[in-house]
C-alpha cells in the first residue's frame, strides 16, 4: 500500500503559512485530535518550529509521517543535498518520510532535480520521494526518468477546479495525487450546495468538500489554527457521499477557480 493511503495518514495537517507559537499550538491541537501526518516545506520557513513541536509531542517516530519539499532555489547540484540536510536538522529527524520537489524546475528541464531527488533517497535522507505541482506531461516525464516509485504529486485539488487530466495521468503513471488547497482557501463556502448536502449527513460544508476529495481517491492536507476546525477537518471518515451527491459536486468543476497560479507563483508551469 502507498504510504499516503494508510488510514492514519490520509488526513495530513498542513503548516503553511503558520510560524512560531501559532504553529506550535496548531500542531499540538492536531496531535491531540489524532493527526499523525504533517506537511511542511523549505519555502514555508517553519521546519524548525514543526520539528520542535513534533519532538515535544513525545510520539514515537514510527507513528509520524513527515513531508517536506525542496524549494526551486535549491535545485542545483551544489545546493540540493545541503538544503535537505538542513531541513532534516531543522526537523530533528534522520530522514523524512516523503521528500518532494516543491515545483517543476523553472528552466523547464526537470531531469536534474529528479536525479537529485533520487540521489537523496539513495543516501537515506528520505524514505519516499514525490512531486508537487507537476502537470500531466511532467508526470509522464518523471515516471520515465525515475527508476523507483514516486509516491505522490501534491496538487491543488478541490471541487471548483477540473483536474480530470491529472487524475488520468495519475492512473496512467501510477503516481497518486494528493490534495492541497482542499477548500480553495475558503472559496468553496460561496457555494450553498455544500451546506445543503451537509445538512442531510449532519456534516459541515467543509467536511462535505473534504469527503468528496477522499472519495475521488486523494489524501487531503488541511490547515487551521482553530481546534474545533482542526477536529472537524479530521472527522471525515465516518460517512460516505452518495453517487448522486458526488455527481452534484462534480458539476462545480466547471467553475475553473484556481488558488495558485502564475499570478502568485511566477515560475508555476502552464497548468492542465
Amino acid at each position: 500500500m502507498n504510504i499516503l493511503f494508510s488510514k492514519t495518514w490520509q488526513r495530513s495537517f498542513g503548516t503553511f503559512p503558520l510560524k512560531d507559537s501559532v504553529l506550535e499550538a496548531a500542531i499540538a491541537a492536531a496531535i491531540e485530535t489524532g493527526y499523525r501526518a504533517f506537511d511542511t516545506a523549505q519555502m514555508y520557513e517553519n521546519e524548525s518550529t514543526t520539528g520542535a513541536a513534533l519532538a515535544a509531542s513525545g510520539l514515537p517516530r514510527s507513528a509520524l509521517c513527515v513531508t517536506t519539499k525542496v524549494g526551486v532555489g535549491n535545485f542545483t547540484t551544489g545546493k540540493f543535498m545541503p538544503s535537505v540536510e538542513a531541513s532534516l536538522a531543522a526537523l530533528q529527524l534522520d530522514q523524512v518520510d516523503m521528500l518532494l520537489l516543491h515545483w517543476p524546475d523553472p528552466s523547464g528541464d526537470n531531469a536534474r532535480s529528479l536525479d537529485l531527488l533520487q540521489e537523496a533517497q539513495a543516501r537515506g535522507l528520505t524514505r519516499h520521494i514525490g512531486l508537487s505541482n507537476y502537470t500531466a506531461a511532467m508526470m509522464r516525464e518523471a515516471r520515465a526518468r525515475v527508476s523507483g516509485p514516486l509516491v505522490v504529486n501534491q496538487v491543488e485539488f478541490h471541487p471548483l477546479l477540473d483536474q480530470s487530466r491529472l487524475l488520468a495521468a495519475a492512473n496512467e503513471t501510477g503516481i497518486p495525487l494528493s490534495s492541497y488547497c482542499s477548500v480553495a482557501r475558503g472559496e468553496v463556502f460561496r457555494y450553498p450546495l455544500f451546506a445543503e448536502i451537509g445538512a442531510s449527513y449532519g456534516k459541515s460544508a467543509a467536511q462535505i468538500v473534504l469527503r468528496w476529495i477522499l472519495q475521488k481517491g486523494l489524501p487531503i492536507t488541511t490547515m487551521s489554527t482553530k481546534p474545533e476546525n482542526i477536529r472537524a477537518n479530521f472527522e471525515v471518515m465516518d460517512f460516505t457521499l452518495s453517487s448522486i451527491d458526488m455527481a452534484r459536486i462534480d458539476a462545480l468543476n466547471a467553475t475553473g477557480f484556481r488558488v495558485v497560479g502564475r499570478d502568485k507563483v511566477p515560475y508555476a508551469p502552464e497548468f492542465d
